[in-house]
């Protein structure tokens, strides 16, 4: 459900499988996330389906330019 309302907001990701990257389960666990989906866009984070944040993802992305990577390593705009 996640993925598919990240591309109907037109907003790109990427996909980090926690079954082979031993790093991003890691800073799943240091963000204190226990289930997945987790998804992280800079600086915040959240876990679970949550449409709202998307939503609001969506609208800062059209205002705010992005900036460095997140915490698994990986440009949140790319």
């Amino acid at each position: 459900m996640t993925k598919r309302v990240l591309d109907g907001a037109g907003l790109p990701y990427i996909v980090v499988d926690l079954a082979t990257n031993p790093h991003a389960v890691d800073a799943v666990k240091q963000l204190g996330y226990a289930s997945a989906p987790v998804v992280v866009v800079g600086a915040a984070s959240w876990s679970g389906f949550r449409p709202d944040r998307i939503k609001a993802v969506a609208t800062a992305r059209a205002t705010v330019p992005a900036t460095s990577t997140d915490e698994l390593g990986t440009d949140s705009w790319e």
